[in-house]
């Protein structure tokens, strides 16, 4: 967490209301962070269900969870 962008950034930004702000600005933020992919692993194993964790919102998260499942 020490080294995550989110914590240098409005964490408002990170759980964007549904017709209220988007999520493309916390992205951005994701997109450069170099620990994205390990927020996305633990977003993901822990079940988050709100909010960008590793540049991916919760209903792009249960689609990858989804497409997982359907895989195996």
């Amino acid at each position: 967490m020490d080294s995550a962008l989110c914590a240098q950034t409005d964490p408002d930004a990170f759980h964007p209301e549904r017709g209220g702000v988007r999520a493309a600005p916390a992205r951005q933020v994701c997109g450069r962070c170099e620990v994205r992919v390990e927020c996305g692993a633990y977003a993901r194993s822990t079940g988050q269900a709100d909010g960008v964790w590793g540049g991916q919102t919760a209903r792009q998260r249960r689609l990858s969870r989804r497409s997982d499942g359907a895989r195996r």
